[in-house]
């Protein structure tokens, strides 16, 4: 692993154990989000009017859905992982891909999130309005889940 060992007064099984309890914790925050998604999408094309959308609603439909199951894919396979190698000793591989897998798995949540604006936004207002509240969406996400931690990130990582 090449993560950097902590200040802590910790062993390495210590520290893994942290490590995977912290990323737990994390999934547990984002996991619901996924499932809410793609549940309300799987219920949409069931709606009386779906079959009035337009072809670029459609197309939107569809690359929302399918980011939300890669979604939910990446972010539930390192459970997984962790029951199929269960009692291998395989704890530093799962934290090292199961952060990857997670970090993947918000990226493809913040494109289905992207995605559910711009298609809600096109029903309901028209072209201007979806372009500038999906770029704002986008934005939000660049930033508050990318710009801000890695930002972050680099300086402490030049010192």
């Amino acid at each position: 692993m090449s993560d950097r060992p902590s200040r802590r007064e910790e062993s390495e099984d210590e520290r893994l154990d942290r490590n995977l309890g912290e990323l737990l914790q994390e999934l547990r925050v984002a996991l619901p989000g996924v499932q809410v998604l793609f549940a309300f999408l799987l219920a949409v094309p069931f709606q009386r009017n779906f079959t009035e959308i337009s072809p670029f609603e459609e197309k939107v439909y569809f690359a929302t859905l399918i980011c939300t199951a890669i979604s939910a894919a990446l972010l539930i396979s390192p459970t997984a992982y962790h029951r199929l190698t269960f009692h291998l000793q395989q704890k530093r591989q799962l934290v090292f891909l199961a952060n990857r897998l997670a970090i993947a798995g918000l990226g493809f949540l913040a494109l289905a999130m992207t995605g559910a604006v711009m298609l809600i936004t096109d029903v309901l207002f028209g072209r201007v309005e979806t372009v500038v509240f999906s770029v704002a969406t986008a934005t939000m996400f660049v930033v508050l889940w990318g710009v801000l931690p890695l930002r972050r990130r680099f300086r402490l990582s030049a010192r």
